[in-house]
């Protein structure tokens, strides 16, 4: 089939790589012309394992153009994805602006049938905008639907390649037989393709991302709790995990939920929920949690150190809002990061992908290590902020060697108590009772 993405963003360049992997012929498009260069030289702007392979074998079999011709790409394509950035607005809800702006370009240039999908993650009812914006400008036949992304970053390619469930929303008959055209390579292992009403396919993505959220701040509010009873969050997650109506997946305490997804599909179903004069309590109160918890490791080195960390050096590892991607946005790090700043320490930091990114927009009184024992030199604590699989495996003696003195903050929990105090650290986790070395601080 021949595809158009309009858009070369994480989930763009993702979904028009995949889609060309499995023997469609796909342009994509973009407006950024220094992404564009990047893109024709083989270069992923992104960081996504799995993705550089089969990006550069479906370019050299010719199955993976770009241009920034949108015109050219609309006359070329049977089915057009819309996978277009809706940022959070000031007031939490999702701004549609360049994908209602595309819409209604296509309708002005298109000739012939088409079927526009919105793959970005947009509000309930944005199907019908879109529907409107392009009726407005043309009387050509077209279908819209909607196919919302549920791609793990880190694990996108597998996850698209090999989808638990594909959710297609469309009231077409035609529609619906080019989406079962389209996505019957990926799911002959039988998991489902599902149709529904548009409105509905736009709220379960928010709906899943805002559950998976809602997990993630009960076990951290749980975790809080444990700290104060004298109980182990690690004993109690899996005590609860075991129940298969519960699930494991998601209880893992930390410093909060970051990233492009959680944060702002959580506050776009809240801002839809007051549109609708519904008050969706649990959403405001995950929201809350959320932002609180990010300050919760801060919390903890005040409570060591004092309030004034002036004069003091700190480690960070780990700035990616999780491990296996370059993804800082709302990552809990920056949050982190800038109340030390504020009291006054100074960061050395490491993160194995996301530091260009970070330098961006953090610099003074920050140094960017080339190596995460780098980060350590003359350090009075470590935070672990992301959990990374190689800071799992540490050199303990080195760790010591290097910093001024034994202190770590877990803030993901990747050691044991026991461990930590066999090695004689000042080790403080989420959720957790805290280990006090025999060295003074």
């Amino acid at each position: 089939m021949k595809v158009a993405v309009i858009g070369t963003g994480y989930v763009g360049l993702v979904t028009g790589t995949c889609f060309a992997e499995s023997g469609n012929d796909v342009i994509c498009v973009d407006n950024n012309q220094e992404k564009l260069a990047q893109l024709r030289k083989e270069i992923v702007p992104i960081y996504e394992p799995g993705l550089e392979t089969i990006f550069k074998r479906n370019i050299h079999e010719g199955r993976l153009t770009f241009t920034d011709n949108l015109e050219e790409a609309v006359d070329f394509a049977d089915i057009i994805f819309l996978a277009l950035p809706t940022p959070p607005m000031e007031d939490g809800s999702a701004d549609l602006k360049y994908v209602l702006g595309v819409a209604s370009d296509i309708g002005k240039i298109m000739k012939s049938y088409k079927l526009l999908v919105n793959k970005s993650t947009v509000p309930v009812g944005t199907a019908d905008l879109v529907r409107e914006t392009v009726e407005k400008e043309t009387e050509i036949e077209f279908d819209i639907c909607s196919n919302p992304e549920f791609l793990r970053e880190g694990f996108a390619v597998e996850d698209f390649m090999k989808p638990e469930r594909v959710v297609v929303g469309t009231r077409s008959e035609r529609a619906k037989e080019l989406m079962n055209q389209l996505y019957k390579p990926f799911l002959l292992s039988g998991n489902p393709l599902i149709f529904m009403h548009e409105r509905s396919s736009e709220l379960t993505k928010y709906a899943a991302n805002s559950f998976l959220a809602t997990k993630i701040s009960f076990m951290n509010e749980i975790a809080n709790l444990c700290e104060k009873v004298g109980a182990n969050v690690d004993d109690v997650r899996k005590g609860i995990g075991s129940d298969t109506r519960i699930g494991k997946r998601f209880l893992f305490p930390g410093v909060g939920y970051g990233g492009s997804c959680f944060p702002k599909d959580v506050s776009a179903l809240y801002k839809t929920s007051q549109q609708y004069n519904y008050d969706f309590k649990i959403l405001g109160a995950v929201m809350e949690i959320n932002d609180i918890q990010k300050e919760v490791i801060v919390d903890k080195v005040q409570s060591h150190f004092g309030a004034d960390l002036s004069g003091l050096t700190l480690a960070v590892w780990g700035l990616a809002f999780k491990p296996n991607t370059d993804d800082i946005r709302e990552a809990p790090a920056l949050v982190i990061i800038k109340k030390l700043l504020e009291a006054g320490a100074r960061i050395q930091c490491f993160d194995p992908e996301a530091m260009d990114n970070v330098k961006r927009y953090v610099k003074p009184n920050v140094t960017y290590a080339a190596n995460r024992y780098e980060a350590l030199n003359g350090a009075d604590a470590l935070l672990i902020v992301t959990e990374w699989n190689e800071f799992r495996s540490i050199d303990f003696d080195k760790l010591k060697s290097l910093m001024k003195q034994p202190v770590m903050f877990d803030g993901r929990n990747i050691f044991s108590l026991e461990e930590m105090e066999n090695k004689g650290f000042h080790y403080y986790s989420i959720g957790r009772k805290t280990i006090h070395s025999a060295v003074k601080a």
